[in-house]
């Protein structure tokens, strides 16, 4: 099954937080570059399920050769320092005879080259001879495959065995240096230095996210269009989270339940899988069958649009048209919408809601998420909403939030439970 997008989507991805939350759950980079490529990939969804597939081959890759780059590492000085140079330096595109002038002209400029050279051999000789000359490469999709071979011929350009013996048997002889100076002039001329670059971060990036899945013990989901399936969901920020099953195949879901049950969590859990199995990674489940999607909406902190004027209520208004618009124009879209019109008054909010509900049910392609507190609404549920809530008891008049996730409606009470039990109700009688 092969799922294509024809349109580009504006996504609503603001409230996952993905710099600040999501970031940190795949950033082991060792430099500013790489940490920069793995924010970008985590910031753009992937247009199709066979874009997808290739970089669960990628990635499942970097599994394979976990033995060989589990202690990967270096010193990031040397690294900032040798890309400085091969970046900057403006030595590298002059003639065999203008350097030969500097050298005669200044010692502390010759001194100065020839240790960038020697950083630049060492490092790389690292790199080549502890990681990319042991890669099994087959275990690799043949575009990544390509990605690598590029890296691996860079850095055989540089003869780096032969020129990091010499170093260490005595240094560079300006013979050497002219010759590993050519090599980066010719490199350069045939931007392959700035492609090595690309490559050679876009590597590290797969290997700190990969790095990332294992640690935090993500799973590939498989897609679908049956529904959504999600065994052992969790957040994966949240401390001896409970983990829930998750499987419907209506497309509009309303979650219900009371305050601090768990409701925004759920959704941000619900939200992570959707999202991060359009990244191409895995997710915060055992196993996952989830829908491919064009267009993401996840609104789970609400806040007032102060700077456009608009109340509470009116983004929250604006958000649901934008969806229902991409919705309108055949995009398969995911939304969530937290304790959806909750700005307004109790009786505008359940008769829009219920609108709101019904209408969106007819947009069989698409996913919508919606949270709310409105009782009145726990007839909603048909074949095409399904309405769920996460658990509470009643302990001894003292709510026991279990954070489990049950089909149906809850009866619970705890605003007017806690209400009594504080006393309010005598003292205001």
């Amino acid at each position: 099954m092969t799922h294509e997008s024809n349109t580009m989507c504006m996504n609503n991805i603001q409230d996952l937080n993905i710099e600040i939350e999501v970031l940190p759950l795949f950033d082991y980079s060792l430099n500013t570059f790489t940490k920069s490529k793995i924010l970008e990939i985590l910031q753009n969804p992937l247009v199709s399920t066979d874009e997808i597939r290739t970089r669960h081959k990628i990635l499942k890759g970097f599994t394979a050769n976990h033995k060989i780059l589990k202690d990967y590492s270096y010193t990031s000085l040397y690294l900032n320092e040798v890309h400085r140079f091969l970046v900057d330096s403006t030595f590298a595109d002059f003639s065999e005879k203008k350097i030969e002038f500097i050298f005669f002209i200044s010692k502390k400029e010759k001194a100065h080259y020839v240790g960038a050279l020697n950083q630049l051999i060492l490092f790389f000789s690292r790199l080549e001879e502890y990681y990319f000359s042991r890669l099994d490469l087959e275990v690799f999709p043949d575009v990544f495959t390509q990605t690598l071979n590029r890296i691996v011929d860079f850095l055989s350009s540089f003869n780096l065995n032969n020129y990091a013996n010499l170093i260490s048997e005595g240094g560079l002889k300006n013979s050497h240096i002219f010759e590993i100076s050519h090599t980066i002039m010719i490199l350069r001329k045939g931007n392959e230095i700035s492609n090595f670059w690309d490559d050679f971060f876009l590597f590290e990036s797969y290997l700190s996210i990969n790095l990332g899945l294992i640690k935090n013990e993500f799973a590939f989901p498989v897609f679908t269009n049956t529904g959504i399936k999600l065994k052992q969901l969790f957040h994966p920020l949240v401390d001896n989270v409970v983990k829930n099953d998750f499987k419907t195949s209506s497309n509009v879901i309303v979650l219900n339940g009371p305050n601090m049950s768990g409701k925004s969590t759920f959704l941000r859990a619900v939200g992570l899988c959707m999202y991060f199995g359009h990244l191409g990674l895995g997710i915060p489940a055992s196993s996952g069958a989830i829908p491919f999607c064009t267009s993401f909406s996840i609104k789970i902190n609400r806040r007032d649009d102060l700077h456009n004027g608009y109340s509470h209520f009116m983004t929250e208004i604006n958000g649901l048209k934008d969806v229902v618009k991409q919705a309108t124009e055949g995009n398969s879209c995911f939304a969530v919408f937290d304790e959806l019109f909750s700005g307004t008054n109790g009786e505008d909010a359940l008769e829009i809601c219920r609108t709101t509900i019904n209408g969106l049910s007819k947009f069989d392609n698409s996913y919508f998420f919606i949270s709310t507190h409105i009782q009145e609404l726990h007839d909603v549920s048909n074949q095409l909403v399904s309405t769920y809530y996460l658990d509470c008891e009643l302990l001894n008049g003292n709510p026991n939030f279990t954070f489990g996730l049950k089909k149906g409606w809850s009866e619970i009470r705890v605003g007017r439970v806690l209400f009594e039990k504080e006393g309010l109700n005598k003292l205001l009688d």
